[in-house]
């Protein structure tokens, strides 16, 4: 029985980056001798075990076979037969098929070093076009990788558009999509990611309402870099600077949806946007199963972002029912999450990354005035009901009228 750890440990160390978490294989054992030796056993598909000490996971050495669509269309083979180099065969990219046995010593079957150093993403062997999910995780790797130099090999941008073509990614269930889409949204250079997906042809199938947006024109006084689709994708790569939320990039990701349904005639204005977005936002939540906070999120960013560009232009009155609309007095947590999206949109235009953003400034002070509006003295003048509602809404809207006035020397 020898153990070797592999895949990102190994890669990571070797690219001088923070190891953060450690898999193993297990070569020439059987479940009993690690059940034996303390292992918990967890993998259902195939046999994997929890260290007793560390709590790292173990694999036995395997093999695959690819017995139907999707996912889950494969068969797995265990036995201390199978060789260390079988196991890393079957990885996705040449750089994870590494390993690193009990001396150090880094074994590398297929090039992984060689494509680290050369900064390739490359596929292992054929097999690769057996499971969709590796043209995700391609995508999400460049979107990791991308600042390090990292591109693709031309073969394996070609084997991914093959593997669209031939079905495979419309049999991937929706929970795994959004997984590697949340994964990817909070690495480095998240644009890499889809535009990975978009050169394999794979973003048409999974987010076309994504896909829709590149080629549509905005007006350039307003947008210099014109595409729309260019424009989420700077916006995206700016929230990484704003936020580390995964709400938050994913409500930057998905917040001019609308602008892809914009009649032609219409172009390159994009009136009522934001109400279409709206309803594109929710479609896309419904069939990836989008966790509800990143949901409700992208579904303000998507109608209000507007108005929060505009906040300065606002009326009191219309500043307080935006943060009522936003729930930012039951729930003000949500209001920087809202105001970083919203900041991503605005500095995410070609020649805009360093301006200033004074709207997310305003509002903010414009909602700490307005909550600060009291309403034990509203009860103390007796009134009840609705009295107290629209008194206690006159009371903010001239909080947030007095932080107008004083504006900007605040």
């Amino acid at each position: 029985m020898e153990t070797y750890l592999v895949g990102g440990a190994v890669r990571d160390r070797l690219l001088g980056l923070t190891v953060t978490e450690r898999d193993w294989v297990v070569v020439g054992a059987e479940p009993a001798e690690l059940i034996a030796r303390g292992f918990r056993p967890v993998g259902r598909e195939f046999p994997v075990f929890i260290h007793p000490e560390t709590g790292e996971e173990y694999a036995l050495a395997r093999t695959e076979r690819k017995v139907g669509r999707g996912y889950h269309g494969f068969t797995f083979y265990t036995s201390p037969a199978v060789t260390l180099e079988q196991d890393l065969q079957r990885r996705d990219l040449t750089i994870n098929a590494l390993a690193q046995d009990k001396h150090g010593r880094v074994i590398d079957p297929f090039g992984g070093r060689r494509d680290l150093e050369a900064r390739i993403l490359r596929h292992v062997s054929p097999a690769f076009r057996e499971d969709p999910v590796r043209i995700l995780r391609l995508a999400r790797f460049a979107a990791r990788l991308e600042h390090l130099g990292f591109t693709i090999a031309q073969e394996t941008l070609e084997l991914c558009r093959e593997m669209v073509a031939a079905g495979e990614v419309d049999a991937l269930v929706p929970e795994r999509v959004w997984q590697e889409i949340a994964r990817a949204l909070m690495e480095p250079t998240p644009s890499a990611f889809v535009r990975v997906l978009r050169e394999s042809t794979a973003l048409q199938r999974l987010l076309p309402e994504l896909d829709r947006l590149f080629g549509v024109p905005q007006r350039a006084d307003f947008h210099p870099e014109v595409d729309t689709g260019v424009h989420v994708l700077l916006a995206l790569d700016l929230s990484v600077q704003l936020s580390d939320r995964l709400a938050v990039r994913f409500a930057v990701l998905m917040h001019d949806l609308g602008k892809g349904t914009t009649p032609a005639t219409e172009l390159p204005r994009h009136r009522g946007h934001e109400e279409r977005g709206v309803l594109l936002v929710e479609a896309v939540c419904a069939r990836l199963r989008v966790p509800r906070a990143c949901r409700d999120l992208a579904k303000r960013v998507a109608r209000y972002h507007l108005k929060c560009h505009r906040a300065l232009e606002l009326r009191p009155a219309t500043v307080v029912a935006l943060l009522e609309a936003l729930d930012a007095f039951r729930r003000p947590e949500q209001l920087p999450s809202f105001l970083a999206a919203c900041e991503a949109d605005a500095r995410g235009r070609a020649g805009f990354e360093h301006r200033d953003y004074p709207s997310a400034r305003y509002l903010t002070e414009a909602y700490r005035a307005a909550a600060a509006v009291p309403i034990q003295p509203l009860l103390e003048q007796g009134l009840q009901g609705r009295e107290i509602g629209q008194a206690l809404q006159r009371g903010r809207i001239e909080a947030v009228a007095d932080v107008r006035r004083r504006w900007p020397r605040l």
